[in-house]
């Protein structure tokens, strides 16, 4: 199957809450992100405070030592942390990403076969949003996890920045 691959205007973005946006994604109603293309991970599951990624870690995304980068597997737990925070959006609400911390378990490997990487929302408060991600493999072995930290805000403010 063939989808999109861009980024949605802000107007489109604030004009949804946080699961319809994510759903649309999924759905092809909007445009997949250029980053998990070039990843090769996509969005498989939303629900409000959760979601699942699953991901292909094959040799293109090798470090010198032969094992999977940890940035590809930074970047996969950032993006269901994140998008655990993002699931609970109302409409006309933005949010980014103030720290996450990760734990690196066992080395990722194309023989892992494809992953499967869940983040779930720990808290929501008016500005500061917390959730969890684990990545684990196709068995269910746990490869690696983490916390993030997300601020909220009016989107309409950070337009005017």
């Amino acid at each position: 199957m063939s989808r999109t691959i861009g980024v949605v205007s802000r107007d489109v973005l604030l004009a949804e809450d946080g699961v319809s946006f994510l759903r649309g994604l999924m759905e092809g109603r909007h445009p997949g992100a250029p980053f998990a293309d070039a990843m090769d991970f996509d969005l498989a599951e939303v629900e409000e405070g959760r979601v699942v990624f699953v991901g292909r870690p094959s040799p293109r995304f090798f470090n010198p030592l032969g094992t999977i980068h940890g940035g590809w597997t930074a970047t996969i737990l950032d993006s269901a942390m994140a998008c655990a925070a993002h699931s609970t959006l109302k409409i006309g609400e933005g949010y980014t990403t103030l720290e996450m911390k990760l734990n690196y378990v066992r080395p990722v490997m194309p023989g892992n076969g494809d992953v499967r990487c869940e983040g779930r929302l720990i808290h929501r408060g008016g500005t500061i949003a917390t959730s969890e991600g684990r990545l684990v493999d196709a068995s269910g072995r746990l490869l690696a996890h983490g916390t993030e930290t997300c601020m909220i805000f009016s989107g309409k403010a950070a337009a005017g920045r």
